[in-house]
């Protein structure tokens, strides 16, 4: 196995990769590949979370982060929880996942996107196939016409 079979994987940069929902294996080999951090934007009580998610990850040697993000109701609290976690792990190598890379694509959208990067550099992390719904086109827009309305340590 190797990251590359990761369900919906995406290499955004040389820190930078997104996922669906890894198995045991799967974080075997995120940590082979020198990623320090895990972040899962998955319920826990979603068709593929692994309870002990957090245990195999940290066992690793990696660092796990979880904010859990309902599909149908994503919120800017998680989105400026998001922004903040990434910053604070702006040196290291990431991982980030959801059940199927959809919650993570928009996530990732907007943080590039709030960092300045053009519509087509904040695209390279959004999942090619996925169509977002009603909710997740609304939530795609919003933040970054509203960047005055985040709080003052997201200010870019």
């Amino acid at each position: 196995m190797s990251i590359q079979t990761i369900t919906n994987y995406i290499r955004v940069s040389d820190r930078l990769s997104s996922s669906g929902q890894p198995d045991a294996g799967g974080f075997r080999c995120i940590a082979a590949a020198g990623f320090a951090a895990v972040i899962n934007l998955a319920m826990p009580d979603s068709d593929k979370a692994i309870p002990e998610e957090g245990g195999i990850v940290t066992a690793l040697g990696m660092v796990y982060h979880h904010i859990p993000v309902p599909f149908d109701e994503p919120k800017i609290s998680h989105l400026t929880q998001f922004f903040e976690l990434m910053d604070y792990l702006q040196n290291e190598k990431v991982w980030v996942h959801c059940v199927l890379n959809y919650r993570v694509s928009a996530f990732l959208y907007l943080y590039r996107r709030w960092k300045g990067m053009s519509e087509d550099e904040a695209r390279i992390a959004v999942l090619p196939d996925w169509e977002p719904n009603a909710t997740w086109r609304k939530f795609m827009i919003q933040p970054t016409d509203r960047v005055a309305a985040l709080p003052p340590f997201l200010s870019p």
